[in-house]
């Protein structure tokens, strides 16, 4: 069979799968339409009367049952605030507007309620109905007509539910919106007015410590003259983000929750003497100015462009999602929804990596890395004093609610904050964001030598201190509510989303500027979080597509303005996808989740491919031709188990196995090995391990921390397994 040939089948086996999803539900309409009868004695109509008679009695001795009714709150945990008691407490204009409203959706609801109610019993009674005249065969063609009246029904309740939830979000976001309104009334001009000092300040003085950039090396290496603590503190507040500094409070704050976050501590210190001590080494061997072209020198070029690519995709979710979650806390401040706050954050990061390359992000960061170290531990003195007994009596409440337990021996797979997830799963983490992601390598080639870059990163992993220090912040925020009970407003916006507590916490809490200090402080990590990647974005931009396709000839100073012009596109784009994140962010359990579980997709694939070139594998780049989009696969398959995600990974399987048979047929070993790692995926999506407590499938799923390691090993092992035996290596022994 010709290449062509086997093209062609692969088209029209695509055709067909799709045209069959767009065909089955539209049977399923016809049919809905051709059996539409409306009570059980039009069903009956046609049937012989002793057969009507007796399903007349079967279809009587079935009894109702109770139906719970679906909704977007949960009860049993949160405090209810009613609509009363809410306005109650605020001073609102158009708070009789906004109430009218309430009532009006909350009688909509009400009536959809209790329309499912009733349909649910109908559709119950079909159910049962179905069973109890499946054993009879004198009912055969009564039974298949009771299935497609159930089926009817089923259809109908599923699309109650959607408005049911619907009405509910509606109503809950007029509440929070009302009470956000409220809060923010809190946060003073002067508050404003800081936090204005705060990003004037910074800008001039970024500006001055980045001096002139006379060439590429000053722009995007800061010359390599920059000390190593201004680095290791801009490694500090780049890792840490607003995501830690707003989330690590909650997450302890939160019902049930406590300072097991930390074990995560033990692997990424692990990770930082690896990467002292044997990646840093091989970095300095050569002048290159990303880990993207010591992976092209060992395996090619093409590794060169694809390790910065899945770089960039990689960038984009995991800094865009962080720079949400600072968005989503200035809420608070603000009053409105995100989108304000995300340009605002946007433009600010922008200005400063266009102003003075990686040398003003560095020095910038390390100013945001002492005013955020700082404003965690007034936050904890403030909280400490509001207290009886100060900070004594704070930890002794916190411990006694079971607020400091930091150790989990657990070997649930499914839960994140264990031991093993933190002396594993981190650990893999930490090797790929600080030793194989630009982000971060970046700073450690600003470095004057090797013996500064490594100093920079071993005493960065003092950043776990700060770590625990805002866990112990949320330990002290949930004493001071103990004794200072949130008002409505405050219950309602936790209610919706606990991690706003923090932020709570400063506006409505802390005195005047010191507020709006802690809220500057909030802004300066989303803003290290996103020139950062600003400036690691566009420096890679430069090497592998800029530089090379457009323009390879040119000069230092105009691949300097192209560069600032390539940081104001990618600014635009990163800012889009964080306003974008609103909708992703719903499929996650938490924020911080959400955050860190955006970088798996593209990080174990950078870390394979960095140590099949880093270790004395002898392999050349051809496995990861299906090792890198299989690990992102992979990783993708842990996390969607929905019908169309599940199409997706089918397809790309099938795809990949194609290419496999197309380039591997000499070599069946290798198409072997390529189709066991895609039956292991295609297991991983499609596979049914039981039923959840909703009574729905259950899949494969593991906590988060574990995509690393299998998103490494799937990229490692089919690069080994399926790639050449390649005899010359740039470096045959990179360890030493």
């Amino acid at each position: 069979m010709t290449r062509r040939s086997s093209l062609d089948n692969w088209v029209r086996f695509t055709i067909v799968g799709l045209l069959f999803v767009l065909y089955t539900p539209f049977i399923a309409t016809c049919a809905a339409l051709n059996n539409d009868v409306t009570t059980f004695n039009d069903f009956l109509t046609g049937y012989p009367p002793n057969l009507q008679i007796k399903a007349k009695a079967i279809w009587d001795s079935i009894e109702s049952s109770e139906i719970p009714v679906p909704s977007t709150t949960d009860e049993t945990t949160a405090v209810m605030i009613t609509d009363e008691e809410l306005f109650a407490s605020l001073d609102l204009k158009n708070k009789e507007s906004i109430l009218a409203k309430l009532l009006e959706l909350r009688t909509q609801l009400t009536n959809e309620k209790t329309d499912y109610e009733q349909d649910q019993q109908i559709y119950n009674h079909w159910t049962q109905f179905s069973e109890q005249i499946s054993s009879l065969p004198e009912m055969g063609k009564m039974y298949l007509q009771s299935l497609r009246k159930a089926d009817l029904w089923q259809d109908g309740l599923t699309e109650q539910k959607e408005r049911i939830l619907t009405l509910e979000k509606e109503i809950e976001s007029l509440r929070v919106d009302a009470s956000l309104d409220a809060i923010s009334q809190n946060f003073t001009g002067h508050d404003w007015l800081v936090i204005a000092a705060y990003l004037l300040l910074t800008t001039v003085l970024g500006g001055i410590l980045a001096g002139k950039q006379a060439d590429m090396k000053d722009f995007f290496l800061g010359g390599r003259r920059l000390p190593w603590t201004a680095v290791c503190g801009s490694i500090i507040a780049t890792e840490l983000s607003a995501a830690t500094f707003l989330i690590a409070p909650a997450i302890v704050f939160s019902q049930g929750g406590d300072m097991t976050y930390i074990q995560l501590a033990l692997g990424t210190i692990l990770a930082r003497f690896i990467i002292g001590y044997f990646f840093i080494p091989v970095y300095y061997k050569r002048e290159i100015y990303s880990p993207y072209d010591y992976m092209g020198q060992q395996l090619g070029s093409r590794v060169k462009n694809m390790t910065t690519f899945l770089f960039m995709v990689g960038g984009i979710l995991a800094q865009g999602a962080r720079v949400y979650i600072a968005a989503k806390a200035l809420q608070v401040i603000t009053g409105t929804d995100t989108t304000t706050s995300i340009l605002i954050i946007g433009a600010v990061s922008i200005v400063w990596t266009i102003m003075g390359g990686i040398t003003t992000v560095i020095w910038t960061d390390a100013i945001q890395f002492l005013l955020f170290t700082f404003g965690a531990i007034a936050a904890l003195c403030f909280a400490a004093t509001a207290i009886d007994g100060g900070l004594l009596a704070l930890t002794s409440e916190a411990y006694h609610a079971g607020k400091l337990k930091a150790i989990n021996l657990n070997f649930n797979p499914k839960e994140a904050y264990t031991l093993w997830c933190g002396l594993i799963g981190f650990s893999f983490l930490t090797l790929s964001s600080h030793g194989t992601d630009q982000l971060l390598v970046q700073r450690m080639f600003t470095c004057k030598n090797q013996k500064d870059a490594r100093k920079a990163v071993l005493f960065s992993g003092l950043s776990q201190i700060l770590t625990y220090l805002l866990l112990f912040v949320g330990a002290g925020v949930f004493v001071y509510y103990k004794h200072n009970p949130l008002t409505g407003p405050e219950q309602v916006v936790v209610n919706n989303d606990s991690m706003k507590i923090f932020a709570i916490y400063i506006v409505n809490v802390m005195p005047p500027l010191l507020s709006g200090l802690l809220m500057a402080a909030i802004f300066a990590t989303a803003i290290s979080t996103l020139d950062s990647l600003l400036a690691a974005l566009s420096q890679s931009t430069i090497s592998v597509l800029y530089k090379p396709l457009v323009r390879p000839e040119a000069s230092d100073r105009h691949y300097i303005r192209a560069s600032r012009v390539i940081v104001f596109v990618w600014g635009i784009l990163l800012t889009g996808f964080a306003i974008l994140c609103n909708v992703i962010a719903q499929s996650y359990a938490d924020l911080i989740q959400f955050a860190l579980a955006m970088a798996a997709y593209t990080y174990g694939a950078l870390l394979g491919a960095f140590l099949l070139a880093f270790l004395p594998t002898r392999r050349d780049d051809l496995g990861l031709m299906w090792g890198v989009p299989l690990s992102m696969l992979a990783v993708f398959a842990l996390n969607w188990h929905q019908t169309m995600a599940q199409w997706i990974v089918l397809l790309v399987c099938l795809f990949l196995l194609i290419q496999a048979f197309r380039h591997l047929h000499r070599e069946p070993w290798k198409i072997l090995y390529t189709g066991l790692a895609v039956l292991i995926v295609m297991i991983v999506s499609m596979a049914v391990i039981g039923t959840n407590a909703e009574g729905e499938p259950a899949f494969i799923s593991l906590a988060w921390p574990w995509h690393f390691p299998i998103g490494t090993a799937m990229t490692f092992v089919i690069g080994i397994l399926v790639g050449n035996r390649k005899e010359n290596r740039i470096d045959t022994d990179p360890i030493t």
